[in-house]
């Protein structure tokens, strides 16, 4: 006996997937690990606290956010568009990997130690910085801004100081993602 399955379509990382035959009532983290060998994004609480499993959501209006797929269902993302860690990175045009300004900013600043949590991390921060080329912060509320676009991110290894560090002078040191003023 098998389950009910429901065809999905996905875009992830910029390319299509599908229509797929995915298990009804299937978690979207399974999906990307067990139907398209994409392992980057972690199990980690599996209840949608810890965040070592979201994805970028890259919705219509340009704007994006983080899903937890540990606790959304495949049939959320039919249709959508969706950005893993392993889309952050760049190749070049000779193939060599070039990491994303977040994920040389982690680098330089050691800021990961088993690095199971990385992934969320790298799309929280993507996603700020993304925000923040639309509408810059002021110089005075980066602090208190990295703290919101992270918060929610678990770090059993402690490494909050260094992520948080490394987004906050990523976000200092690139123009025109702060404004003067309060």
């Amino acid at each position: 006996m098998s389950l009910p399955a429901r065809k999905v379509t996905l875009t992830i990382n910029g390319h299509r997937h599908g229509p797929l035959d995915v298990p009804e009532g299937m978690m979207m983290l399974d999906v990307l690990h067990e139907m398209l060998d994409l392992t980057g994004s972690r199990l980690g609480c599996g209840i949608g606290i810890c965040h070592a499993c979201v994805v970028i959501w890259d919705r219509d209006d340009g704007t994006s956010e983080e899903v937890q797929t540990c606790i959304t269902g495949a049939e959320f993302f039919d249709g959508k568009r969706i950005r893993t860690i392993e889309g952050i990175a760049a190749r070049n045009d000779k193939g060599e990997v070039e990491l994303s300004p977040v994920q040389q900013a982690f680098l330089d600043r050691f800021s990961f130690q088993c690095g199971y949590c990385t992934p969320g991390f790298v799309n929280a921060a993507t996603i700020l910085l993304e925000r923040l080329k639309r509408e810059p912060v002021p110089r005075a509320r980066v602090e208190a801004t990295v703290a919101a676009a992270l918060e929610n991110h678990i770090c059993r290894c402690t490494g909050y100081v260094r992520y948080y560090q490394a987004v906050r002078d990523l976000i200092l040191q690139t123009p025109g993602l702060t404004r003067d003023g309060a």
